[in-house]
């Protein structure tokens, strides 16, 4: 199970360790049920941990503008097992999305300092 907490701000945090060709990082993510995709990386950590690009993404952002993103692959520990995903380049916080959380169940206490727990026992169809 993977936990987390609710911020004063109301965000859904969690910790991922993201594995790069030269070492890991442990790392603050914010949990958005509104990014599709699978991560955004800050471009620092993406410079650190030396990911290897893949291409450019098109992407539909939360105002309705297109912008050409960068993406990169990545390994993160999802659930205690390496899972190879792609990251989008940002500017802003680490973001895991929807994609990530496929095939979860995610449990949120929204209140601050709320508990966040996320479990794997749906099954894919």
């Amino acid at each position: 199970m993977i936990t987390g907490k609710v911020t004063a701000n109301l965000e859904t945090i969690i910790e991922l360790e993201i594995i790069g060709s030269s070492h890991s990082e442990t790392i603050e993510c914010i949990v958005d049920t509104g990014f599709s995709g699978y991560l955004a990386l800050p471009s620092d950590l993406i410079n650190r941990l030396r990911l290897p690009k893949v291409d450019d993404q098109e992407v539909i952002l939360a105002d309705g503008t297109t912008a050409a993103m960068e993406k990169f692959l990545v390994k993160v520990k999802w659930h205690e097992e390496q899972r190879s995903v792609s990251a989008l380049k940002t500017d802003g916080n680490a973001i895991s999305g929807m994609f990530l959380l496929l095939g979860s169940r995610i449990t949120i206490d929204v209140v601050e300092n709320g508990d966040v727990k996320i479990d794997t026992h749906l099954l894919i169809l």
